[in-house]
């Protein structure tokens, strides 16, 4: 079973990867969000051949859900409605700041580096939690 997390920003969309076998997740890319975000996500669940999504959620540091969640959700839903896979949702306070001291090598820019190092810790926590239970 083949996982993908999801980091979605403003411009950019951070993509990581994980299978069942290692349960390790790993950035696979940052692509850009496009003028249509859904079918962009879409489109890479059906490239990476996910059998789940993971989104991560903005939550403001309170886990209250503001603005920028409220929009995620929105796009979560309509992810639900187009695609034959789960979609989840994983709390990702705290990932961007965790993937900009992670360093980790630099692709295309520092930006493009910590959105799919972003969308990797996302999805190990989440994969994590499923260990726990």
């Amino acid at each position: 079973m083949r996982i993908i997390g999801i980091d979605l920003g403003e411009r950019r969309i951070g993509v990581a990867a994980a299978d069942d076998r290692t349960g390790v997740a790993v950035p696979v890319d940052t692509v850009e969000a496009g003028d249509d975000v859904v079918q962009t996500v879409a489109q890479i669940a059906l490239d990476q051949r996910a059998d789940e999504v993971v989104v991560g959620l903005p939550l403001s540091m309170s886990g209250a859900v503001g603005p920028q969640a409220e929009g995620v959700l929105k796009v979560v839903d309509e992810l639900r409605e187009k695609l034959s896979i789960t979609v989840h949702t994983w709390d990702e306070r705290l990932t961007t700041v965790q993937a900009g001291r992670g360093g980790g090598g630099r692709s295309r820019s520092g930006a493009t580096s910590r959105d799919a190092l972003a969308a990797a810790i996302l999805l190990q926590t989440f994969i994590d939690s499923r260990r726990s239970v």
